[in-house]
């Protein structure tokens, strides 16, 4: 339909503009349909092929247990021989008065069976003695699961059986056995040659796996096992084992870590999995689980997935071709006035909101005509209440400043009374304490007997409620004082420390050395000397130490004293943590000596003096950041 512009204007057609509106929207949904399409049926596939590779793992890992549970009922017919054996090899070791240099190895060794090696293990884990000299001083704590577990048979009484192994020299199988020496000096181990009967009956015939797996997954390109030294155990027919100087690095990180890997390779076209099947049981030392690399390649799902994807661009052409042949037909009977309408429209959005909506001729451009101006109106009446809500929320806003300014005054008043109160509270009681325990100590001058001691309880408590008063005054300071850290001369300070505590007997022996900190070091060693002082009593013995490590000092206070349970040391420097027993204090010393130390960026923490017996003493450790030199 064709109408008159405004002002006389040739009316012009926008057939040609339409017909571009709808293929540009046509084209976009026609390959986003196509895109999609692809996308769920190339992750359809990706998913089958995934299931496929776990079906085949799990297959891998069945195939490989149901394997090893026969391994294990063969193994066990050859326990019984190996046992057998240790009765000379321990009658030799008596003959030899328990001196393993002494032992006739190779005597034994003809009276058990020329077939059978005997291997002698000290307590450090390595092959001191042995009738194979290529595993003369194997040290086995390069093996720390192993090595733990033959420490535990040495220590014990038990004759105990190992499964049939590779050995790690020249690939042989052995059956293993171990039993502890008499005196638990020594592990003794017999290494059974298996036979090639014995061999054939133990070697599994995994190429049968192999073939069934692969043709279970076309996708399978190789299976190879490896053991828990990182070595390709025998998956052929093959007559000779694998040579063991050849580890796979891969392998040997999977069975550290007990953890499969993913590898691709897309430029080969290959993905490899490393699966490893736990086949370790309490039962025997060693571990014979394995690693299993499955090599997959992936040019059968690549090249199916090219064909899709070619398939949905030919489908996709077609289905464009035909929006375009439908376009030119519906692009006709659209007319000028959906052009009068975008140009309003346009107008309005530019900001223009009194602008008029043109009023054009046929019912369904007249609703669309009305609906805009409706939403038109209603975009002004939103745009009023905007403002009005604006203008509330900086009201607000003002409103709450001033309520914070009144609330932080408020805060800042209420803080400097309290401050006023506990200079008023500390000066007054401490002045109160001084008075009372100079005449408690007057009445301890001029009592005897049970009223002497009752008043020296007294003193002590008022000696007791005085600290505490010192103790909130330290805190108030340390937590009003600004962090500035200035040079300190530790040496210093601890000697003076030392000299105000005359009454026991301190060992330091240290030299100049200055720190990060302020005028509140102090009051850590005298928290630290005067605990020690207070629950170790007078004959407790303290030694400070003092050592410049890495940029730090470490500073050690140690007492013989009674000691700090294990379930006291990680909430020892909490507030109010306070000890057991009678000499409790009110549990503010150690927490001002925490809060001073990380306020100099140090850490403390509490130990035993001696390691693992509490009640030879505690140790106190804390660091402090050494001062740069002048």
């Amino acid at each position: 339909m064709t109408v008159t512009g405004d002002g006389g204007k040739r009316p012009h057609r926008f057939g040609t503009h339409l017909v571009l509106v709808m293929l540009l929207i046509t084209l976009p949904v026609i390959g986003l349909i196509s895109a999609l399409d692809y996308q769920e049926v190339e992750g359809a596939l990706i998913a089958e092929d995934g299931l496929l590779r776990e079906q085949t793992e799990r297959s891998v890992m069945q195939s490989i247990h149901l394997v090893d549970a026969g391994m294990k009922l063969f193994d066990n017919t050859l326990n019984s021989e190996m046992q057998e054996g240790f009765g000379p090899f321990i009658a030799e070791y008596e003959r030899a008065g328990r001196d393993p240099g002494a032992m006739d190895l190779s005597r034994v060794q003809k009276e058990i069976g020329g077939d059978i090696d005997l291997y002698i293990i000290n307590a450090s884990g390595a092959i001191e003695y042995t009738t194979y000299p290529p595993d003369l001083g194997l040290d086995f704590r390069g093996i720390p699961s192993f090595y733990d577990r033959i420490t535990e048979i040495r220590l014990g009484d038990a004759f105990v059986a190992d499964r049939i192994l590779t050995e790690p020299a020249s690939g042989r199988l052995r059956k293993y056995a171990y039993m502890p020496s008499p005196d638990h000096r020594y592990l003794f181990e017999l290494g059974l040659i298996c036979s090639a009967i014995e061999t054939d009956r133990f070697d599994p015939q995994y190429q049968t796996l192999k073939e069934d797996l692969m043709r279970l997954n076309p996708a399978l390109e190789e299976i190879r096992l490896f053991d828990c030294y990182g070595r390709l155990v025998n998956v052929t027919d093959s007559e000779g084992p694998t040579d063991p100087t050849v580890i796979n690095s891969v392998a040997l990180g999977v069975f550290e870590e007990k953890e499969g890997r993913t590898m691709t390779d897309p430029a080969a076209g290959r993905l490899t999995r490393y699966i490893f099947v736990d086949l370790s049981t309490p039962d025997y030392p060693s571990d014979t689980s394995r690693v299993v690399e499955l090599i997959y390649t992936t040019a059968p799902l690549d090249a199916r997935l090219t064909e899709i994807w070619f398939t949905h661009v030919l489908v996709a052409v077609f289905a464009s071709l035909i929006a375009c042949c439908i376009a030119f037909p519906i692009s006709r009977r659209i007319t000028r006035p959906i052009q009068e309408i975008v140009d309003d429209v346009n107008a309005i959005a530019r900001g223009d909101l009194e602008h008029p909506i043109r009023i054009s001729a046929g019912t369904e451009f007249t609703l669309l005509e009305k609906s805009i101006g409706a939403m038109v109106n209603s975009l002004k009446g939103n745009i009023e209440r905007l403002r009005a809500s604006e203008e509330m929320t900086r009201e607000y806003s003002t409103r709450l400043s001033d309520l914070v300014r009144e609330r932080t005054a408020d805060l800042e008043e209420s803080s400097q009374a309290a401050a006023l109160y506990l200079d008023i509270m500390v000066h007054d009681i401490n002045n109160a304490n001084t008075i009372a325990i100079g005449y408690t100590q007057f009445l301890i001058d001029a009592l005897e007997g049970e009223r002497q001691e009752e008043a020296r309880k007294m003193l002590s408590r008022l000696e007791q409620s005085s600290g505490i008063i010192g103790s909130i005054a330290t805190l108030r300071e340390a937590r009003e004082s600004g962090a500035v850290l200035t040079r300190v001369d530790l040496d210093r300070i601890i000697r003076t420390q030392v000299a105000n505590h005359p009454a026991i007997r301190i060992r330091y022996e240290g030299h100049p050395v200055a720190v990060l900190a302020d005028d509140l070091l102090s009051e850590v060693f005298a928290n630290l000397l005067g605990n020690a002082e207070k629950f170790g009593g007078q004959d407790v013995e303290i030694t400070i130490r003092v050592e410049e490590r890495d940029g730090e000092v470490l500073v050690s206070v140690e007492d013989d004293g009674p000691g700090i349970p294990d379930a006291m040391k990680n909430s020892l420097f909490g507030r109010f943590q306070r000890g057991e027993g009678a000499l409790t204090g009110a549990g503010l010393g150690l927490y001002i000596c925490r809060m001073l130390i990380e306020r100099y960026g140090g850490s403390i923490r509490a130990d035993d003096r001696v390691a693992g017996r509490p009640e030879y003493g505690t140790a106190i450790h804390f660091s402090l950041p050494k001062a740069p030199e002048e």
